[in-house]
């Protein structure tokens, strides 16, 4: 019991740490890159919003209600990106108002359920043989937000020293590291065979 929970784990927390599916990392940078260690509660929030969608889209796959086109999601997956990247560097600087922040949750939530149909076919090969698909998904979930919520302390931390230590501006620092992940986020979506 406690090595399928831990094994199922593992791979929750593989799946956002994999350096090969970086899209992940480049989504949580962008989500986490305006807040700062104060914030953490809307931070901890964020992340477990984003769980909450990619749960929600692999039990909705897994018990077969929905079916994914796997090239429109695969188009999704960057776009979503793109959009809070580009949200990032057009409202950096700005106060947050109640509405913008009720709308990055909700943009949060739907990126979650389309991130989450992007690795539908890898977990139905992790829990092929589970006998309760559900506690290995909420067990794989559980993994999802640890690995996430140590990327969003990691850009964090990184905000932080870079804001202090090297005097970056709030607003140059969101406006930079924004504009570098668009700059990764174009080609992957030039290159994308959506309608090849």
């Amino acid at each position: 019991m406690i090595d399928n929970f831990l094994s199922n784990f593992q791979d929750g927390v593989y799946h956002i740490l994999n350096i090969k599916s970086y899209d992940h990392i480049l989504f949580l940078i962008v989500l986490t890159i305006p807040y700062l260690f104060k914030d953490w509660k809307r931070v901890f929030t964020l992340i477990s919003v984003f769980t909450l969608g990619h749960c929600v889209s692999l039990a909705l796959t897994t018990y077969n209600i929905i079916n994914v086109n796997i090239k429109l999601i695969e188009l999704l997956i960057p776009i979503s990106i793109l959009i809070i990247a580009l949200f990032n560097v057009f409202t950096a600087g700005k106060k947050s108002h109640g509405p913008i922040i009720g709308l990055v949750f909700f943009a949060t939530l739907f990126f979650g359920l389309v991130h989450g149909l992007g690795f539908v076919s890898t977990f139905e090969t992790l829990i092929y043989s589970s006998e309760n698909k559900l506690l290995a998904l909420l067990e794989i979930g559980l993994g999802f937000e640890v690995g996430q919520l140590f990327i969003a302390f990691m850009v964090i931390f990184l905000s932080f020293l870079c804001q202090t230590i090297f005097r970056f501006s709030k607003r140059d620092w969101i406006m930079v590291i924004s504009s570098i992940v668009v700059g990764f986020i174009l080609p992957i979506l030039i290159k994308n065979n959506l309608f090849s």
